[in-house]
């Protein structure tokens, strides 16, 4: 789709992936060490700066798709990525605070392959830490200057909103007794997708960027989220937890209504009429009973069809993508890490 023809070659996604986190984690951590003392030793717990005794730990900041999405979109527009970093932070911020507040949710004891914050410290810390970084991620973009500032603020916001919104309605869809395959597409898009989007938008707009391009690359990144939500659930239902890093068949165990197993529980098929029988079941499974769930929510093709659905909104995010106009190479980096959403594994 893309030719290089920029002077630099363009890099794999892991690689671009590994730049980000360089680029963006240390400025991350120089703004964390602005909280509060106790805030401040709570919030590296997490990041796994430290353990809970302030003792060195190698760290585990996450994987930076949405800091490379910010960094790339800039350059995408032709800005200078530097001019991005305190964009790609911003939504690392709101990325972990969503984090720390989802496992108290939803009840997981396990992150990156850690103990949850609150495991480790009190649900009081996985709350407050979560506001902290909320907050944090507010003060770095209005501590910066135009073109990204304020108007990078009036983007982020919005997109806040649509994922709190997204994280509640998830949480009443465990009390639905009957969740349409639309309904649970829009709550689980809304979790993941406005801050995917709002990370290529700020992007642009710190690369000096134009409405309409700033609008493209906002929709190139609402696809990629919807994708990588589709596939998250995926990893929920099939992921190795040594891999995940969270717990296996967590969703299962809890009836979650995530897209794949609603498409499953949709299907007029032998597996999907057993699997809404036992998923309306609420006594505790045995590892034996979701070894057969996962198995059912694949004969009835609830993976099949995430798999599909991630790979149609990858194809449209692309297009939006070519019509921002965007730098080669730059280019090339964000169609690869698209390609990364549907293609990984943890």
């Amino acid at each position: 789709m893309f030719e290089l023809t920029a002077t630099r070659a363009a890099r794999g996604a892991q690689q671009v992936l590994a730049d980000a986190g360089k680029e963006t984690f240390l400025a991350l951590r120089q703004a964390v060490e602005g909280l509060p003392q106790r805030v401040r030793h709570a919030a590296g717990v997490h990041f796994a700066w430290w353990d809970t005794a302030g003792a060195p730990q190698t760290g585990s900041t996450g994987k930076a798709v949405r800091s490379a999405l910010a960094l790339l979109a800039c350059e995408a527009v032709g800005g200078n990525r530097s001019a991005a970093v305190p964009a790609a932070v911003a939504v690392e911020l709101v990325h972990n605070a969503s984090l720390l507040h989802d496992d108290i949710i939803d009840n997981d004891r396990l992150r990156r392959g850690r103990p949850a914050l609150w495991i480790q410290l009190g649900l009081p810390a996985g709350i407050l830490v979560g506001d902290a970084l909320l907050f944090l991620a507010i003060e770095v973009l209005a501590d910066t200057r135009p073109p990204l500032g304020l108007a990078g603020l009036a983007e982020l916001l919005p997109s806040v909103q649509e994922l709190i919104d997204g994280e509640y309605a998830d949480s009443l869809l465990e009390t639905w007794t009957e969740v349409s395959l639309t309904q649970s597409q829009t709550v689980a898009t809304a979790k993941t997708s406005p801050l995917v989007a709002t990370a290529c938008a700020l992007g642009a707009l710190a690369g000096g960027a134009d409405a309409d391009r700033v609008g493209h690359l906002r929709a190139f990144g609402a696809h990629l989220g919807a994708a990588y939500q589709l596939i998250d659930d995926l990893l929920g239902i099939l992921g190795d937890p040594l891999r995940t890093g969270k717990s296996a068949g967590s969703d299962l165990q809890a009836r979650k209504k995530s897209p794949p197993v609603v498409a499953a529980l949709s299907a007029d098929n032998a597996a999907g009429r057993e699997l809404a029988r036992r998923y309306s079941q609420r006594d505790h499974m045995s590892p034996a009973d979701l070894h057969h769930l996962v198995y059912l929510v694949q004969e009835a093709g609830g993976c099949a069809w995430a798999v599909e659905q991630a790979e149609q909104h990858i194809a449209s995010g692309l297009e939006r993508l070519h019509s921002a106009g965007p730098e080669p190479t730059a280019a090339v980096e964000l169609t690869s890490l698209a390609r990364l959403i549907i293609d990984r594994d943890d």
